[in-house]
């Protein structure tokens, strides 16, 4: 277990680019800290980081010894947590992976009932719009759309479908006209989004409304002044009236409520497949992760959890 320990000590460093950091997710001192990582240099007869005045970083030895690990750490770290878990309440960390919009529309609203439904879990949210490795990350589960899903997942579908919509402020509409199909978009000003985690320039997407192709998807390029990777940003200068901003329902829903945006396209834009759940597949899953995954399937459902029924009532009626 102390060899354990040493080698969480190493790669929590290694993520934090710090002693003081690494110390606090821990739980130890950065003094603490230090000692120990100084004994595994000793023990391995070479040293694995690279300490300056602003930054601790990897040397050659380190990083090869991060990649040798990373895994092989990451399942003693869930073996250990599933032993932890034989009691009769689940404990432990879930980590999680969840873009953006998620965070602010499923699991913040969810967070105080969960925490106080479960104190024995904690959460550990990391909020990105990138695709991550769940088991190269030391990830329990990650939420994305459908069409973002890692390979070789399960996979939970949550809060149903979804859809995209086209908005500008009443001012920009009435100075500039409305379009009436995705092509007339090469005639107005749009705001477009680089994504996070390419950094390429999202193209926008529509479905056919009739013909051979009616249903099927098709992407736009559109063109405007101001590019962002930040969905509140674009939408409040669409508010503005700077462009036309293409965005899930979901994150325009309240300025679209507040008509202080006006929703444009909606017959080529139909309904797709939305937020999923997924984690790696495990023959045997922890109960932290499990009652996490019940939580916020029916949170998603309803909005809030009935606190007249039990955990085993709301499972049989799914």
């Amino acid at each position: 277990m102390r060899d354990h320990y040493a080698l969480r000590a190493f790669r929590a460093i290694a993520e934090c680019g710090s002693f003081t950091r690494a110390a606090a997710a821990l739980d130890v001192t950065p003094s603490a800290l230090s000692q120990t990582v100084q004994q595994l240099e000793n023990a391995l007869g070479t040293r694995l980081l690279q300490r300056t005045t602003r930054r601790v970083g990897l040397t050659e030895a380190g990083q090869e010894m991060l990649q040798r690990i990373a895994s092989a750490l990451n399942e003693l770290d869930l073996a250990l947590d599933a032993i932890r878990q034989h009691g009769d309440r689940p404990r432990g960390t879930v980590r999680l992976t969840v873009p953006a919009v998620v965070a602010r529309s499923i699991i913040q609203p969810m967070l105080g009932e969960f925490m106080a439904r479960w104190p024995d879990v904690q959460l550990d949210i990391r909020v990105e719009d990138g695709l991550t490795d769940l088991v190269a990350e030391g990830l329990d589960a990650g939420i994305r759309l459908g069409e973002r899903l890692q390979r070789d997942m399960v996979a939970v579908p949550i809060g149903g479908p979804i859809r995209s919509v086209v908005v500008g402020s009443p001012a920009y509409f009435k100075r500039f006209g409305y379009p009436k199909e995705p092509k007339d978009l090469q005639r107005h000003n749009c705001i477009k989004h680089r994504l996070v985690g390419s950094g390429a320039i999202y193209r926008w997407e529509f479905a056919h409304r009739s013909g051979l192709q009616k249903g099927r998807w098709y992407e736009i390029a559109v063109d405007g002044s101001l590019t962002v990777n930040d969905v509140p940003l674009a939408i409040r200068a669409a508010e503005d009236g700077i462009g036309l901003t293409c965005v899930l329902e979901t994150s325009a829903r309240a300025s679209l409520d507040a008509e202080r945006l006006e929703s444009v396209l909606e017959p080529w834009l139909p309904p797709f497949d939305g937020f999923y759940l997924y984690y790696p597949s495990r023959f045997q899953m922890p109960p932290k992760l499990r009652v996490f995954i019940d939580f916020i399937r029916e949170w998603s459902a309803h909005g809030t959890i009935p606190k007249n029924r039990s955990a085993s009532q709301r499972r049989d009626q799914r």
